[in-house]
């Protein structure tokens, strides 16, 4: 069925009830894909769904599916898998909604980190619709409290993301305990090989549905980037954001510990905010994201994985106040706002260093983001100056202000000064809890004196140095004691393993390889992990998800006249590991070593 020619959901043949909700609701006409998706699964076809975050693909499925279901029978009939425990929500809380004149209906959302006797207990009072996150579903279906027997359809929402977790191999051991008659919609923003190999097993002649919609998403957010130079990035995004209009706002760091710091600062200059990370206990999680869909904050600073899922309408807005090194999460990222037509802004913050992920970034997108200037002093100045103008215009015309008029004229009468003095005291008083003036420019923080970057140069030489003498790093063993860490910036980045083709032989350095791939590839040396040089050739972390056109620029560069010749070193067979030599250097470079602590993540789910 052509979009163009459905003009109502009253058109789609939904069940009554459901029909019946979705109008309370206020859905009008259907979205592009779930004009074509709701006929199709009604009918009880496989469908193969292409379509970015943001087109209404939840209700697409949701929607036909509650139509069919036997209410008498309270056994799981519909089973969603998801990658993230909000995705899982998010897809709960619609079917709730949509399912809300359907009575004695039961939806249970199921993931990591949540009490399982809860879900247990729910499980054996029945439900019809079960969503949840691989790997507890996996874990339900191992102990026998989720039984599949009855089940009519299974949903694969957002595939390309659970492969990018590593959930591929949990989704196909779900998929060979579900029955062999059943209904099967898969739903991806891409169409990766190994989500294809998917769909080629499990759907039985699956009619495509594809929303031509990777670009219109980003298309319709409003993009920009400013170049971080000096002024502090914290004064930067106040400046920001005592200029720009805004009504709910999400900041996007890389780590959590970032996000408590960041709304820690932001509150304490007034601006109602809260961190969202994943060491919050989901609860906790699910009332932030409650407190900023009725207005209580108005900020939400958060990481990648924690803000997945996250569907506020009040979202105008959303910060990249650390550049993301995959250009998915970018997409992902500003697709939090601008959702189902509506409008919105994206403003990215951008390293000299990381110039290079900015343009990875545009040609993945197909936009070009458009460089902005920081609000000036004078700009910030009038702006707070309206503001506080508007806010007298509004108490003039809305409150009563007769005692104050009478205690006025009072104090006119007993004091020797003007009307507009007086007025211009009681100005001064008002604005005293945020001063009209931005204060004077600070040197910037962000470039260190020349003494300081000296004694940091040494430092850093001396750790260099000591480093790789294997005595002193036994010395050190020996008492039982570490070298002090520098800022760790990175812990809660994952780390991905890669081979370079230079090491002892050609007389490399960690510094060396720092150096090059900080210069080169636009990565902060911060998040430059674990380095280890072996006789010819040398190993090192780097965050995972690296773009493909810094990698493919990474294989020409050049340590000590020698082609780096970048490669993972899963794909490169782990040769390092067959090779009868050991490391002479081990190097760690402001990072605390917890990539375990992220593998770990898969289970959690």
């Amino acid at each position: 069925m052509n979009s163009t020619t459905v003009n109502s959901f009253s058109e789609l043949a939904l069940a009554t009830p459901v029909l019946k909700a979705i109008t309370a609701i206020g859905y009008e006409q259907p979205s592009p894909i779930q004009a074509e998706s709701i006929p199709l699964l009604l009918e009880g076809r496989d469908i193969l769904g292409i379509a970015q975050t943001g087109t209404g693909k939840t209700a697409a499925f949701a929607l036909p599916l509650l139509s069919k279901l036997d209410l008498k029978l309270l056994q799981p009939q519909v089973l969603v898998l998801a990658p993230t425990r909000e995705l899982a929500i998010q897809v709960s809380e619609a079917f709730q909604r949509y399912a809300n004149e359907l009575k004695g209906f039961h939806v249970l959302p199921i993931y990591g980190g949540q009490d399982m006797r809860g879900q247990l207990r729910q499980l054996k009072r029945g439900v019809h619709v079960v969503v949840g996150t691989p790997g507890r579903i996996i874990d339900h279906l191992r102990r026998a409290s989720l039984t599949l027997d009855k089940l009519q359809a299974v949903v694969l929402d957002e595939a390309d993301e659970m492969l990018r977790m590593g959930f591929i191999d949990d989704v196909t051991w779900i998929l060979e305990h579900t029955p062999e008659q059943k209904q099967v919609a898969l739903f991806s923003a891409t169409m990766p090989t190994p989500i294809r190999r998917v769909a080629d097993r499990y759907l039985n002649q699956p009619q495509e549905v594809s929303i031509k919609s990777q670009t219109q998403t980003v298309e319709r957010i409003e993009q920009h980037y400013w170049t971080v130079s000096g002024v502090n990035k914290l004064d930067a995004l106040t400046r920001i954001l005592e200029v720009e209009p805004f009504d709910g706002i999400i900041i996007f760091v890389r780590t959590k510990t970032a996000t408590v710091e960041l709304a820690e600062k932001l509150e304490a200059r007034g601006y109602a905010s809260a961190a969202l990370n994943g060491d919050m206990s989901q609860a906790l999680r699910e009332r932030t994201v409650e407190h900023l869909k009725n207005g209580k904050i108005d900020i939400v600073v958060a990481t990648d994985v924690a803000a997945r899922g996250i569907d506020v309408s009040r979202i105008s807005l959303v910060v990249n106040y650390d550049i993301p090194y995959d250009t998915e999460a970018y997409v992902h990222r500003i697709g939090r706002t601008g959702r189902a037509g509506r409008s919105g802004k994206a403003i990215l913050f951008v390293a000299p260093r990381e110039k290079r992920l900015l343009k990875s970034i545009e040609k993945a997108t197909r936009q070009t983001i458009s460089p902005m200037q920081l609000p000036s002093r004078e700009q910030v100045n009038e702006h707070r100056i309206g503001q506080f103008i508007e806010e007298i215009d509004n108490i003039v015309e809305s409150e009563n202000l007769a005692f104050f008029n009478s205690l006025v004229e009072d104090y006119l009468q007993e004091r020797s000064v003007s009307a507009q003095q007086l007025a211009a005291a009681l100005a001064h008083m008002a604005q005293r809890g945020k001063p009209l003036f931005l204060p004077a420019e600070k040197p910037s923080q962000d470039k260190p004196s020349q003494e300081k970057q000296r004694r940091k140069t040494k430092q850093a030489h001396s750790e260099h140095h000591n480093s790789a003498d294997p005595g002193h790093h036994e010395s050190k063993q020996r008492d039982g004691k570490r070298p002090k860490k520098r800022n760790d910036t990175s812990s809660d980045v994952e780390m991905e393993t890669f081979r370079l083709a230079v090491g002892k032989k050609h007389k490399a350095t960690p510094a060396d390889i720092v150096g090059a791939i900080a210069n080169e590839a636009g990565i902060e040396s911060g998040y430059i992990g674990r380095i280890c040089l072996f006789d010819d050739y040398s190993t090192v972390e780097l965050p995972a998800g690296m773009p493909k056109a810094i990698f493919n620029h990474l294989q020409s560069v050049y340590i000590r006249q020698q082609p780096l010749r970048i490669g993972r070193l899963k794909e490169a067979g782990g040769r390092h590991q067959a090779e009868s030599g050991k490391p002479d250097t081990k190097f760690k470079h402001n990072h605390k070593k917890n990539s375990g602590k992220n593998r770990k993540m898969k289970s959690k789910q």
